[in-house]
């Protein structure tokens, strides 16, 4: 009768609070790359962080702290997300993601990376499947520690209006108001494209969420 009460109102049983991973639910890490420090809240560089962010609002989740930075676990249906913002700043962003790659036993076809990119405007979404690491040093070094390119990544458009040699001031500088306004449905539409990689595939992702 206890638990009958219990679950009426929402609360979980010690065992079911306890309970083991259910072994068909496919499980994906999702590193979203980024600087810890208020210094770099809302800069370019953090778009990682930002979309991590809304996507554990949008599940009801909150981060705590774990190895090698911060994890927040969301369920989409039948899949796990494991949203990781790494604390080894940018350019050692691959310590963290190999450690919990193998920590966590996953295959790359279950590995997603967000990340900024300034060769797309503000706004553009690009899922690919693999790719070079086109000169950031977070993709370069998480390239590094797997020992391969061939892992995904969303890419989110930051633009790239800086002049000659004023990219790491570009970067590391925050978004401007007019952008922040639409941030919300950038966002949304990263979580989005997310939530269809993990439960669809790379290839409908691609295709329904590339723009």
């Amino acid at each position: 009768m206890l638990d009958k009460i219990k679950a009426l109102f929402g609360f979980s049983s010690k065992s079911e609070q306890h309970r083991e991973p259910d072994e068909n639910m496919k499980r994906f890490l999702i590193v979203c790359l980024g600087n810890i420090g208020p210094e770099y809240v809302n800069t370019r560089h953090n778009i990682g962080f930002m979309a991590g962010d809304a996507l554990a609002e949008s599940a009801g989740v909150d981060f705590s702290s774990c190895r090698y930075g911060e994890m927040a676990k969301m369920k989409v249906k039948n899949c796990e997300l494991m949203l990781l913002k790494p604390s080894t700043f940018m350019n050692l962003s691959g310590v963290a993601v190999r450690y919990w790659m193998n920590k966590e036993k996953l295959p790359l076809e279950n590995l997603l990376v967000i990340v900024d990119d300034i060769a797309l405007p503000f706004g553009a979404v690009r899922l690919r499947k693999q790719g070079s690491d086109a000169g950031h040093n977070g993709l370069k070094n998480i390239a590094s520690e797997l020992g391969t390119q061939q892992y995904a990544r969303l890419r989110v458009g930051v633009g790239n209006d800086f002049p000659k040699g004023g990219q790491i001031d570009y970067v590391l500088g925050r978004f401007p108001q007019e952008e922040m306004e639409k941030m919300p449905e950038l966002l949304k539409h990263v979580g989005e494209a997310v939530r269809a990689y993990c439960l669809s595939g790379a290839d409908f992702a691609m295709t329904h969420y590339n723009k």
